[in-house]
């Protein structure tokens, strides 16, 4: 017995004609008294009393319509309630992101995404690139910000922008003074570095930095977040060096000076799985590509943005 059996027995209850129930169904008559036949054979019960005449419920039959609208009832809610949470899962999109892209990406990107796409329901979650990458692979994240290029058989990673790297120190510091702060004066400083665990990108970056150039920081604290990175600038506990996006948010008693040498910088990807059939993933995957020429210009940032 099929879905389809009951809905051929409801009609032709509901017409008591099978001519009529035929044409209802899109069927040849011939076809739906033989469903209904195979029907009654599965029951194991008549259903129906048909003469030339008329077609008659019988008292078996009546207690299986009720019940068979029940069952189609309850099949046709299974069906909305399934689809309901496909529909949703693609309207949902968890992004997880380091902070360059709340401030670079995300203001050229989501206000857009929203306009075009307000059904979407973004979750936007601040991690760390060890915590995104775990994420993404267990399916608990849609979309990365990282630092790393996540490239292999299950995720896709496009290069979005790249950005250098800026020294902040105290105004009244001594290398303040300077125009261009000589590198080798960096030799020995009171220095604030990012935390392995949070920032590994960032903190491994500034340390082969130093390496390459012959120079051995004093390091006084290890952050384990960009703000508290800053704030220890401002109190005067030691210089550092962080991504430039951060230059707007320093305070009146740090200042920013270059090098005499070129500072390195930080790539940032975007990653999603590559089987995903999520809507929303697509959707912003498309307005990001538009924004920022993904895989286009891949050492050039939107001329807005520098």
């Amino acid at each position: 017995m099929e879905l389809r059996h009951l809905r051929y027995f409801i009609t032709v209850a509901e017409e008591l004609n099978f001519s009529k129930a035929a044409l209802k169904l899109f069927t040849a008559q011939p076809s739906l008294s033989q469903q209904i036949k195979d029907l009654e054979e599965d029951v194991g019960v008549k259903l129906l009393n048909r003469t030339k005449r008329k077609v008659e419920l019988t008292d078996e039959g009546a207690v299986f319509l009720e019940q068979a609208r029940l069952t189609l009832a309850q099949a046709d809610k299974a069906v909305a309630m399934a689809r309901q949470v496909s529909k949703a899962k693609q309207q949902l999109l968890r992004i997880g992101f380091v902070p360059v892209a709340e401030m670079k990406v995300f203001p050229f990107v989501l206000p857009n995404l929203r306009v075009q796409n307000s059904e979407f329901k973004i979750e936007l979650l601040s991690l760390n690139n060890t915590e995104q990458m775990r994420s993404i692979k267990k399916g608990e994240l849609d979309i990365t910000f990282t630092r790393h290029n996540l490239q292999n058989d299950e995720i896709e990673s496009k290069f979005v922008l790249r950005e250098p790297l800026i020294l902040l120190l105290p105004n009244d510091h001594p290398l303040a003074k300077y125009e261009r702060v000589p590198v080798k004066a960096l030799n020995g400083i009171d220095f604030i570095i990012p935390d392995i665990e949070q920032s590994q990108t960032l903190h491994n970056t500034i340390l082969d930095f130093a390496k390459d150039n012959h120079i051995e920081f004093n390091i006084v604290q290890k952050a384990d977040n960009i703000l508290f990175n800053i704030n220890s600038v401002g109190m005067g506990l030691g210089c550092t060096i962080l991504p430039a996006y951060i230059a707007p948010l320093t305070m009146s008693n740090t200042v920013i000076r270059p090098l005499d040498v070129e500072l390195p910088s930080l790539d940032l990807f975007v990653s999603y799985r590559k089987n995903s059939t999520s809507e929303a993933v697509k959707k912003f995957i498309e307005l990001l590509t538009k924004v920022f020429y993904l895989d286009i210009n891949r050492t050039d940032e939107r001329k807005s943005l520098n």
